[in-house]
C-alpha cells in the first residue's frame, strides 16, 4: 500500500539520521582523544603540530570503522526512543504494524551501510591507515624497519638514517627467520648505494644475519665470495612478525591476494583470514545491532527510563566487542576454526537480538 511505502521511507530516514548524529559525535570524540594522545607521544621528537594533526586525520577513518557497530546500536536506540516519546511508534503499532514490519526499514539501511562500509569505506580507511602507520613508525617509534610480502617474495628493510639494508628473498621459513635466494642492497646516508650481497640463504641470529654462500659486491660491482657472511641487524623474530602489514592497512579488495601471497611466502595468514571473514559478516553484525536497539527501546516505551536503555545498550555493545575480541584470539591460536572465529560474533549477536525482539513482541 502507498501508506506502507511512505511509512517505511520515513522510518529509514529517521534511522539514518539517528545513526549519522551518533556517529558524528563518536568521530569528534575519537579525533579529540587521538590528537591529544599523538601530541603527547610526539612530544620531544621535534614533530610539528600540523604533522600530528595530519596523523590524527589519517587514523580517523580506521577508528571510525571500529566504531560503526556502536553507532548503529546507539543510533537505533536514539531513533526508536525518539519515536516512542513522540508517540509515533505507538500510533504505528495501533495501525497494525508489527515490530517486524517497522524494523524492516532500519534493517535494510543497516545492511546497506554494512555493504558500503566493506566495499567502499574500508579501502579508503586502509589506505589512510597505511600512511599513518608509516608516519607513526618514523616520527613516534623512530623505526625504519618494514616488511612487505608480495607475489614476488619477501621485501624487508632495516637500519636507520645512517645505514640501511633492503633484503629480498624468494622463499621464507620459520616465520621470517630463515630466508632463501637472498639479495641484500646496502645503502649509506641519504640513500647512497654502497653495495650488494647475493646469498643462497640467510638465518637470523641475535643482532645479525648469517648469509651462507654469499657474494659481496661494493659500489664498483666487484664480487667477493664468502662461505658465511654476517650482516648486522637490530631486528628480532618478534619484530619481523609484528612488522608485517596490519590487516587494517589492507583494502577489502586486496586481502584475498595478500593472503595467498603471505601463505606462499611462508607466513601465517590466520589474522588476515579472520579479518576478511569478519568483513564478510559486517552487514549481518549491523543488522544484529538494530535488533538489540529495538529490544531495549521497546522496554523504554513500557517500563524503563532512557538511562536504563542507554546503559543496557552500551553493555550489549561492549559485550559484542569483547566476544569478538575473544573469538579472534581463539582463532589466531588455532583453538577454533578461522571461519567460526570470524562469523561467530555476528551470528550470535543476530540470534540474541532476534530472540529479544521476539520475546517482547510475541512473548
Amino acid at each position: 500500500m502507498s501508506w506502507s511505502w511512505t511509512l517505511y521511507r520515513y522510518l529509514a530516514v529517521q534511522f539514518l539520521i539517528g545513526v549519522t548524529v551518533v556517529y558524528s559525535l563518536f568521530l569528534v570524540m575519537a579525533f579529540s582523544i587521538d590528537i591529544v594522545d599523538l601530541l603527547n607521544r610526539t612530544a620531544g621528537h621535534n614533530v610539528p603540530g600540523a604533522t600530528a594533526v595530519g596523523m590524527a586525520l589519517l587514523q580517523l577513518p580506521n577508528l571510525g570503522q571500529k566504531m560503526l557497530p556502536f553507532a548503529i546500536l546507539l543510533g537505533g536506540v536514539f531513533t526508536f526512543v525518539k519515536l516512542s516519546r513522540s508517540r509515533e511508534l505507538v500510533a504505528t503499532r495501533a495501525a497494525g504494524v508489527s515490530a517486524w514490519d517497522f524494523l524492516l526499514p532500519p534493517l535494510t539501511v543497516a545492511v546497506f551501510i554494512g555493504v558500503f562500509a566493506v566495499t567502499v569505506f574500508t579501502p579508503v580507511a586502509a589506505r589512510m591507515f597505511s600512511e599513518f602507520a608509516g608516519l607513526e613508525a618514523r616520527y613516534v617509534k623512530g623505526e625504519e624497519s618494514q616488511l612487505s610480502v608480495s607475489i614476488n617474495g619477501l621485501w624487508l628493510r632495516q637500519g636507520d638514517e645512517h645505514q640501511q639494508s633492503v633484503i629480498h628473498a624468494l622463499r621464507v621459513a620459520q616465520q621470517g627467520e630463515h630466508l632463501e635466494d637472498v639479495v641484500v642492497f646496502l645503502y649509506g646516508a641519504n640513500d647512497h648505494f654502497t653495495g650488494r650481497i647475493d646469498a643462497r640463504s640467510a638465518q637470523l641470529h641475535e643482532r645479525y644475519w648469517v648469509l651462507n654462500d654469499a657474494f659481496v659486491s661494493g659500489a664498483s660491482g666487484s664480487p667477493v665470495h664468502h662461505d658465511s657472511y654476517s650482516l648486522p641487524t637490530t631486528l628480532t623474530p618478534q619484530q619481523i612478525i609484528e612488522s608485517s602489514t596490519s590487516p587494517d592497512a589492507l583494502s577489502f579488495w586486496d586481502l584475498p591476494g595478500y593472503i595467498r601471497a603471505a601463505q606462499q611466502a611462508g607466513f601465517s595468514a590466520t589474522r588476515y583470514q579472520i579479518y576478511l571473514y569478519s568483513l564478510y559478516t559486517l552487514p549481518a553484525l549491523f543488522a544484529a545491532m538494530v535488533f538489540m536497539a529495538a529490544s531495549f527501546s521497546l522496554r523504554f516505551g513500557r517500563d524503563a527510563g532512557i538511562a536504563r536503555v542507554v546503559l543496557f545498550s552500551a553493555a550489549a555493545g561492549f559485550g559484542v566487542f569483547f566476544f569478538q575480541d575473544l573469538t579472534n584470539v581463539l582463532g589466531r591460536s588455532g583453538a577454533v576454526p578461522v571461519l567460526l572465529a570470524a562469523v561467530a560474533p555476528a551470528l550470535a549477536s543476530i540470534m540474541i537480538g532476534m530472540t529479544l525482539v521476539f520475546s517482547q513482541e510475541d512473548g
